[in-house]
């Protein structure tokens, strides 16, 4: 197959749209990223961590919705927003580090010996980061495509998972993390971009609202 057939690749597009000749855009992998956690357990360094992860899920947002009836038709509007909580999986390493780390986290947020607990946020809730990378290692300094900055986390569950004699896998432990914000970056795309808001009144914004829906 000629080389220059590989630019064909694509969907066409009208030629004032994008380069007939442009092809694919290169993905994001999943598997080239790392998870960065500041602020948890206690001890240092905590990079063990992210060494340790298996996997990771990116935030995930949802916003209420807002109904409005009106005369011979209904409007939405976007109502207040829900960050769903991540997902991260950890090898649980023979040296126990990993497991000392997430312990040292469970009990700031609880003191189980004591039965106390901390007296604000601040006192327990951690910052996750979780960047995407583009493959380079070693001498060529992996260059980052993503970042997303997670704010006010802490554990909401932690589940330490089964051991089984009838398997060879690694054992793991699964923790589920509630947060306040995330922000999506590089800065001037993405979440957390500062879009600016529309002079328009709330009357206007209704009336083109039932003008799409009635």
């Amino acid at each position: 197959m000629p080389v220059s057939s590989l630019s064909r690749m694509t969907v066409p597009l009208a030629s004032e749209q994008s380069s007939p000749t442009q092809g694919l855009l290169m993905p994001k992998l999943q598997y080239r990223f790392r998870v960065l956690f500041e602020n948890f357990g206690t001890s240092t360094p905590r990079t063990e961590l992210t060494k340790q992860v298996v996997d990771f899920t990116r935030p995930q947002v949802e916003f209420e919705e807002i109904e409005i009836p009106i005369y011979n038709s209904r409007l939405y509007l976007a109502g207040k927003h829900t960050w769903q909580e991540l997902t991260v999986n950890l090898r649980d390493d023979a040296s126990g580090e990993v497991a000392r780390l997430v312990g040292e986290q469970l009990q700031k947020q609880l003191d189980f010996m004591e039965q106390a607990s901390a007296a604000a946020g601040i006192d327990y809730k951690f910052k996750t980061v979780c960047e995407i990378l583009d493959g380079g290692n070693g001498a060529f300094e992996p260059e980052v495509l993503e970042t997303w900055e997670i704010y006010g986390c802490f554990l909401r569950s932690v589940n330490y998972n089964e051991l089984n004699y009838a398997n060879s896998e690694a054992v793991t432990i699964t923790m589920n993390i509630r947060f306040d914000n995330a922000v999506q970056s590089p800065l001037g795309s993405g979440i957390g971009t500062d879009v600016g808001r529309a002079a328009g009144s709330i009357v206007t914004g209704l009336a083109s609202g039932a003008a799409t829906n009635g």
